[in-house]
Parts: C-alpha cells; sequence; structure tokens
C-alpha cells in the first residue's frame, strides 16, 4: 500500500519534473543502498578511483588506494603527479569510486577489472587544503593500516607541507551499481 507521504512526493516529483517522481518513490529502496553502502566505506581497506572526462566517461586510469570515510566523503592523500591530482587541476571534478578490496588493479600480466563488480558511486571531487583533515586521515591511517602507516606517515605529512602532495575529497552525488 501506498503511504501518503510517498504519494505526495510523487505528486509533487510530476510537478517538479517526471524524473523526479522516481527519485521520491524509490527513495526507500536508496536508502537501503546508500546504509549498505556506508557500512563498505566505513570497513573496507580500499576504494578504486577513476576520474571522469567531460563527456563523462570514465578515465583509463583506476586504482585502488588509501582512504578515509570523513564527513560523509572520501578523503585521500596522493602526490600531485597523479592523474587523480592532474584531472581535478585541469577541471575535471567528477569520479566514479568503487568500494571494496578487489586485489591490485595493475598487474605484471594485464589488469584486475574486478571491482567493477562491487558498490560505486559518482562523486565531486575538490582539492581541500585542511591540515586538521590530513591529522585525522593520517590518524584513522594508523588504525587502518598500521602494518604500512610507518613507512608513509612521515611522507605524507612532509609531502602535504611541501605542496608535492594534496587532499582530495570525494562527495557522493549518487550511488549505484557499477553494471549500470
Amino acid at each position: 500500500m501506498i503511504r501518503r507521504r510517498e504519494l505526495l512526493g510523487a505528486a509533487l516529483g510530476l510537478l517538479l519534473s517526471p524524473a523526479s517522481a522516481f527519485a521520491f518513490t524509490g527513495a526507500r529502496r536508496r536508502l537501503a543502498l546508500a546504509s549498505d553502502l556506508e557500512r563498505s566505506l566505513a570497513t573496507s581497506p580500499f576504494v578504486y578511483v577513476s576520474p571522469l572526462r567531460a563527456d563523462g566517461a570514465e578515465s583509463a586510469c583506476h586504482g585502488e588506494v588509501w582512504y578515509g570515510w570523513l564527513d560523509g566523503a572520501v578523503v585521500i592523500t596522493t602526490r600531485t603527479t597523479t592523474w587523480k591530482a592532474r584531472s581535478l587541476a585541469r577541471g575535471l571534478d567528477r569520479a566514479r569510486v568503487w568500494v571494496g578490496d578487489y586485489g591490485r588493479w595493475k598487474r605484471a600480466l594485464g589488469r584486475n577489472e574486478a571491482f567493477r563488480a562491487g558498490p560505486s558511486f559518482v562523486a565531486s571531487a575538490s582539492t581541500v587544503e585542511d591540515a586538521r583533515l590530513l591529522d585525522r586521515l593520517l590518524e584513522l591511517y594508523a588504525g587502518k593500516y598500521p602494518d604500512e602507516i610507518g613507512k608513509w606517515r612521515d611522507r605524507m605529512r612532509q609531502g602535504y607541507a611541501d605542496g608535492s602532495r594534496i587532499l582530495i575529497r570525494y562527495r557522493p552525488e549518487s550511488a549505484g551499481s557499477s553494471r549500470t
């Protein structure tokens, strides 16, 4: 049975645009997906990030990266020479982000595309200049990557201080399956 709130939402959606009607009536299903996705973001060791070109197509570059799920966004630190940083500097401020641990993307014999079967979302990307956010990210990394962080913490701090590394925040725009 349709609830009054869903019916009103659908009617309002029809007034705004035909596409909006589905958004209002499908809210319950998306909330469950968002909840599952958020749980995955809180527990997964990696995300795979692919900047989106101006036409919306994924770049040929995909990579598994350390990340933190902070304030409703995926936050990473990366060298300014990476494709993720360079594409953002060129104004390509959207990306697709997959969540999970599917192994290394680049292999000696070809590429591993297993991440594409995992949950994903399209995100708005932006650089962030906030030393406190870096501190929070590195603190999260210490718990998430205890065996590796000792080798990287000082490099990440120094790189951020000298400008050779940046923080990138990926805020979800929409959640969905990568098989769409």
